[in-house]
């Protein structure tokens, strides 16, 4: 739906909103975001693609595997929008992450859309500068360096010393984490992020300065005032 409306013009909240009047759907699971995360939903939806092949039902199988493919894809067109407006390219370039679990007032990372846009920006060599009230940098660290469900194995069977990975620093301020970043990407929509002084962020950014708000968390319009490129 989002991609929709950035095509059209349209303003995600106001269609959210909209939308979320059915009664059958309801408003508070219209938030906009880059995907769905945590450690239920995927996995549920997995489940019940498992459950319809082994039910010789492989139509309807391939339906839900397409929930799973929409949601990578909105992941990785996050990334590539980021990408693509700093110049076709994030190589070398510091890039400031705001929040890193899966949602506000938790400290659960497992699934979280954030590990992903994250590997995505280190694919194409950006050095990040990580950001979240409640995640221990040796989390971070961790989930960064397992592949896709290690998290769901025993505790024996995960790495048990991961390596720190390259380009990745973990602090534990926002201002500290924007600090020098030429991008800021807002990945979980703690409070917080709503109340920061966004002046004395883009005051200590290279510019141009860009901000993408993964959460729908900021005001667009005054972070532009400012001189942001949102």
């Amino acid at each position: 739906m989002s991609a929709l409306c950035e095509a059209t013009g349209a303003d995600v909240a106001q269609v959210s909103h909209a939308v979320g009047k059915d009664t059958r759907i309801g408003h508070k699971f219209l938030n906009a975001s880059v995907g769905f995360s945590g450690s239920c939903f995927q996995k549920d939806i997995l489940n019940l693609v498992y459950i319809c092949e082994c039910n010789g039902l492989p139509e309807v199988a391939n339906y839900w595997k397409q929930v799973i493919k929409v949601n990578d894809y909105q992941k990785t067109r996050f990334v590539n929008r980021i990408v693509s407006s700093m110049f076709n390219t994030v190589s070398g370039k510091n890039i400031a992450v705001f929040g890193f679990a899966f949602k506000k007032d938790t400290g659960d990372t497992r699934e979280t859309l954030a590990i992903d846009v994250c590997k995505g920006l280190l694919g194409d060599k950006a050095h990040l500068s990580i950001y979240d009230p409640q995640v221990t940098e040796e989390q971070i660290q961790r989930d960064l360096s397992m592949d896709k469900f290690d998290w769901d194995h025993p505790v024996h069977l995960q790495p048990r010393s991961p390596s720190s990975v390259k380009s990745v620093s973990v602090v534990w301020d926002a201002y500290e984490a924007a600090k020098g970043a030429h991008g800021l990407c807002i990945l979980t929509e703690w409070v917080e992020f709503k109340n920061l002084d966004y002046k004395k962020i883009y005051d200590n950014m290279p510019k141009p300065a860009f901000l993408f708000d993964g959460r729908n968390v900021v005001d667009p319009q005054k972070l532009r005032e400012i001189g942001f490129i949102v």
